[in-house]
């Protein structure tokens, strides 16, 4: 299934909003969003690659992996192919969640302050992956990122420090990115399944999971 017409953002803008892809075990490739965001995201039994090479190339690398149809795209198989073809590298498979976002500002009680320094390892950090990064310190004892991803989705990311963990401040946090975030858009924020604690803050701060994903970058 492909259809030249849709694009990636408009996959991820309609599941946003709980229309999904269909659940017919079939793959979608799309073109890239941009050069530097190439990847597979995976819903219920519908998978989506984006990607600016050739489609049959696509679909010719799922079938041969032999596996159960539903799960070929993310079988490390066919994550090495695509990286092998496209000169990319993968880190993790993400669950990725989004929110609406919400109006008023974030509690005062974080203490939040904007950092303005593009050099701050934080900042540096983000913007290899993101445009229009920002980022904000808690006084509580973390930090929020906020800043525009993968087909201009705005994605968060919190930390929280050590010192300050086991006392809900991780939802805090994700809970402050929806106020942050500007009025009437949604925001997306990925987490490692494995990461317990990272999914149970986002999840608490009212995200919702979408799917998983694996995002190829330039080596």
């Amino acid at each position: 299934m492909a259809s030249a017409s849709v694009t990636f953002g408009d996959i991820l803008v309609a599941a946003a909003h709980g229309d999904f892809p269909p659940a017919d075990g079939a793959t979608t490739v799309v073109p890239q969003p941009s050069p530097r965001d190439a990847g597979v995201m995976s819903f219920t039994a519908h998978s989506v690659v984006f990607t600016d090479e050739d489609p049959d190339w696509v679909r010719a690398a799922v079938a041969a992996v032999g596996c159960d149809p539903l799960a070929a795209t993310m079988n490390p198989a066919f994550l090495t192919a695509f990286g092998q073809r496209t000169g990319r590298a993968v880190d993790t498979i993400d669950l990725v969640t989004v929110a609406s976002a919400v109006p008023g500002p974030p509690d005062p009680a974080l203490g939040l302050r904007e950092l303005d320094d593009p050099d701050h390892p934080r900042v540096a950090r983000a913007l290899k992956r993101r445009d229009d990064v920002r980022v904000w310190t808690s006084g509580a004892g973390g930090v929020v990122v906020l800043g525009r991803g993968v087909a201009g989705r705005w994605e968060a990311s919190v930390e929280v420090d050590e010192s300050a963990r086991h006392r809900g401040l991780g939802r805090a946090l994700a809970s402050a990115a929806r106020c942050l975030a500007p009025e009437g858009t949604q925001v997306w924020a990925q987490q490692a399944p494995g990461n317990a604690r990272s999914v149970r803050a986002f999840q608490a701060a009212g995200y919702r999971p979408v799917g998983s994903e694996a995002l190829f970058f330039a080596r």
